[in-house]
């Protein structure tokens, strides 16, 4: 199973400790000098609005503009040395690193007798890719990226097991980029073939059925200096045949007359079948060709035309496939198509449910699907023609996720929860019995902590889920120091997961709450179309009632609430934050889309109109404009404290969106509290950041939010 990226990713609590005083005002920024920030006369008119962009300068690559870099060094020595003097870092970098340090598995995936999988002993900076062989006693490392650059900064960027389990073809990722290149190795002796793609974005990794050569998607090679800047446009799907190089290899699909459209490609687990999936934008309705691999031509045969739902291969038996598909069924089904009669009507096999149904796997003849209702995973099992086989039982209320080859009798399968880590499981289909794969031994007592699920009403009168987790004996009578975390876009669900660097807050006395708000998954199609495009505000209504349930219900107050995203999850900070600064102590934007008015310029930004619509249309724009968190600045109320995270290559969400809000915040005249910027060298949106940047961030980010919560941190003894 082969990873895709996406195109736009928790000691004894009950310790004496000697506490740190709270900082006192002399903390706040009013004792100490933002750097100084040219501003442009920038301005142009759309649609009869004026939008002013005296800090556009800063959009220009960092790397390839001398005052753009002397910027970010100049914020980064302001914030360093705030950072540096707060109480609570160094216990918070201690605690994280030995609870970090715990073994951490992924799914395995196996093909031909051989088993691969990622494994990290602690505190590796990177995960190291392990391979059993039929005849090996024990697994054995295949590749280690903390070999790979003296900064551990290059990662596995995903990889694909070959059908006799010979071959492994890998891509790797520089410094937190997008951009991928892909590498082939021998699975039995670790040595890596001449085989070389460059140039690889947002693409699946898939072998054909003889295993002499793999399909990928890739991009144009961008112009010197804008390889982090450029927008992603022409993607193709190519196929590389072994022992060749790429300027050989065979143009398989392209769409030149519609140069927005994104291509994946996807083998099927018998090797018969090409099946290329074409979506415009981040919003999952896909166009789906697929290609008899047995023919000559390779000629694409159109199985679905119109680009207007969601269609997930779970399987297939010959010719019949099987699609999880939201056709006519919001919360998705399961149905049958026919290569055989390709213009004929999906047959349905497993119908629409209360719950949604989130991914799908066929396992010999049977059917597992995961499910997700009021937040919480159901694994149910069916037979071929969608009779009821009955559930996996799950070890408790959580997030379940599927794994393993489609052609063995064997499904794998992770469960992880607030307070579980994640475990492995084998799963027998026709004995109907599950069985520990993996399961690590964590330096902490689960039992020491607790996470309840409560729904609150959101301004319009939605029913909204909420979980918040806390110790267990810590005194729920009283308010406490509090981080709301929200997402809310894209169709992403945010699931019941283990989080070590969330712990670290948790074991101090805080409490951890994470919104379910409109704009994600989690309750289907509905859910997602009520938080996007004209709808955005609920989201953003959204997080703020669970902020002020949270007070009202006196779980935290005003003064000890800090709210925290990343990316979409930036832009719900970053808004809700203009919109009600008196709310929140602190605030924590990650990674977000800022402008709302120019994101469709840079990268991946042209993906993301599903969501958040079309900036050069009217309406769109009207919108977009009224929260653009660098647009709508200012008022007559104080901001709370506020420190910005993003990174240098972040080729997903550009770091001109961080830096010009940043910007427009030191210039506000918005009070005397702290906004901040931490910008991270040689790491990118998130996806493949080494161990010790984590700790690095981490303990600069919740010893900020610390402090100005009133968050008394121990010295971690």
């Amino acid at each position: 199973m082969t990873r895709i990226p996406s195109p736009l990713a928790l000691a004894a609590a009950s310790a004496v400790i000697s506490l740190f005083p709270v900082p006192s005002k002399a903390q706040n920024m009013s004792d100490l000098d933002y750097p100084e920030t040219r501003a442009e006369d920038v301005s142009e008119t759309r649609f009869g609005t004026v939008v002013e962009d005296p800090y556009r300068w800063l959009e220009n690559d960092v790397r390839e503009d001398e005052e753009v870099a002397a910027w970010v060094a100049a914020q980064n020595k302001v914030t360093q040395a705030y950072l540096s003097d707060l109480p609570g870092r160094e216990t918070f970098a201690k605690r994280l690193r030995a609870l970090i340090d715990y073994e951490r598995y992924s799914l395995p995936e196996a093909a031909g007798g051989r088993t691969i999988f990622t494994y990290n002993p602690g505190l590796l900076n990177q995960p190291r890719l392990m391979t059993q062989g039929p005849d090996d006693a024990e697994a054995k490392v295949l590749l280690d990226p903390n070999d790979w650059s003296e900064d551990d900064t290059v990662a596995l960027g995903g990889y694909a097991l070959s059908p006799d389990g010979a071959k492994l073809v890998y891509a790797e990722q520089d410094g937190g980029s997008d951009w991928r290149t892909v590498k082939v190795v021998d699975a039995a002796t670790g040595r890596t073939t001449s085989d070389i793609v460059e140039w690889v974005k947002f693409s699946n990794l898939s072998w054909d059925g003889s295993g002499d050569g793999f399909f990928y998607s890739r991009f144009a090679r961008p112009e010197q200096g804008q390889e982090f800047q450029s927008l992603n446009l022409d993607q193709k799907v190519y196929y590389h045949r072994l022992g060749t190089p790429q300027s050989d290899d065979r143009l398989v699909y392209e769409t030149p007359a519609e140069p927005k459209l994104s291509h994946t490609a996807q083998t099927t687990h018998d090797g018969r079948y090409l099946i290329i999936y074409s979506s415009e934008g981040t919003d999952e309705r896909y166009q789906v060709h697929v290609i008899d691999l047995a023919s000559d031509d390779l000629a694409p045969v159109t199985l679905i035309g119109a680009r207007e739902n969601n269609w997930a291969y779970a399987g297939n038996r010959g010719s019949e496939i099987y699609f999880l598909t939201n056709l006519d069924a919001p919360r998705q089904r399961v149905v049958r198509l026919d290569m055989s009669d390709p213009a004929a009507q999906p047959v349905q096999i497993v119908g629409q449910d209360d719950a949604v149904l989130e991914q799908a796997a066929l396992k010999r003849d049977t059917l597992v699907l995961a499910y997700l209702s009021d937040v919480k995973s159901e694994l149910r099992t069916f037979a071929l023609d969608g009779t009821p086989l009955g559930a996996v039982d799950l070890p408790g209320i959580g997030q379940a996720y599927l794994g393993g080859e489609e052609g063995d009798g064997e499904l794998f399968y992770g469960f992880t929860s607030f307070t579980v880590p994640p475990r492995i499981y084998r799963y027998d289909v026709e004995a109907k019995a599950s069985e520990i794969w993996r399961e690590p031994d964590v330096p902490f007592d689960p039992d020491a902590f607790v996470a309840e699920q409560q729904f609150y009403t959101s301004k319009d009168g939605t029913r909204v889920p909420m979980f918040v987790v806390r110790r267990a004996d810590l005194d729920s009578g009283k308010p406490a120091p509090t981080l709301l975390y929200g997402y809310g876009g894209f169709n992403v669900s945010v699931l019941p997961a283990f989080s070590t660097t969330r712990l670290a807050w948790i074991e101090q006395g805080g409490v951890v709450a994470i919104a379910n708000i409109r704009g994600g998954g989690e309750y289907g199609k509905a859910w997602h179309d009520a938080g996007r495009l004209q709808n955005k505000q609920n989201v953003f209504d959204d997080f703020i009632a669970a902020a002020e349930h949270l007070i009202e219900t006196g779980v935290t107050s005003s003064e000890q609430l800090a709210i925290q995203g990343g990316s979409n999850g930036g832009l719900l900070v970053g808004a809700v934050t203009n919109q009600r600064p008196d709310l929140f102590a602190a605030a924590l934007p990650a990674v977000g889309v800022m402008d709302m008015v120019r994101f469709d310029q840079f990268t991946a930004g042209r993906y993301w109109v599903d969501d958040y619509g079309y900036p050069d249309r009217e309406a769109d724009f009207k919108t977009l404009y009224a929260y653009s968190p660098y647009h709508n600045i200012g008022g007559d109320t104080d901001y709370p404290a506020i420190l910005v995270t993003t990174a240098d290559t972040d080729d997903r969400v550009v770091p001109g969106h961080s830096f010009k809000y940043t910007a427009a915040l030191q210039a506000a005249e918005i009070g005397p509290d702290p906004h901040l910027i931490r910008i991270e060298t040689r790491a990118g949106h998130g996806s493949g950041k080494p161990v010790d940047k984590v700790i690095e961030e981490y303990a600069d980010v919740w010893a900020f939010a610390a402090a100005h919560t009133g968050l008394a941190v121990g010295d971690g003894e």
